[in-house]
């Protein structure tokens, strides 16, 4: 089992800019996959399954498919940090602001009804 899971949410990617959309580099965190065969390399046992919250790969496939399609990480990769402005920081970060999530929440249920 993984040791560390993030809470299904909205997310925002280190990349976003809060000075941009809403959704700019805004995902919505739905679940843990486990690889299924006993030989996953290290570190890619657990997946973490997500979808993007603008125009993407994923969400042009979820439209011309007709069913859900999402996106895979490896779990450590997403629970991890980056470097950035000479700072270490977590990949994302979770959305609390209850104002922005409904609001997040309208852009998900637009996208993927």
């Amino acid at each position: 089992m993984p040791k560390k899971v993030p809470e299904p949410g909205f997310y925002w990617h280190y990349k976003h800019d809060p000075e941009g959309a809403i959704n700019n580099f805004a995902y919505e965190v739905v679940g843990i996959g486990f690889h299924t065969e006993d030989n996953a390399r290290e570190g890619e046992e657990h997946f973490l399954v997500y979808r993007p919250l603008y125009e993407s790969s994923v969400y042009r496939a979820s439209r011309e498919l007709g069913i859900p399609c999402f996106d895979n990480r490896p779990l450590d990769m997403w629970m991890g940090t980056v470097e950035k402005d000479g700072k270490t920081i977590p990949r994302y970060v979770r959305v609390t602001d209850a104002a922005t999530l409904v609001e997040l929440e309208k852009i998900r249920d637009t996208m993927y009804p």
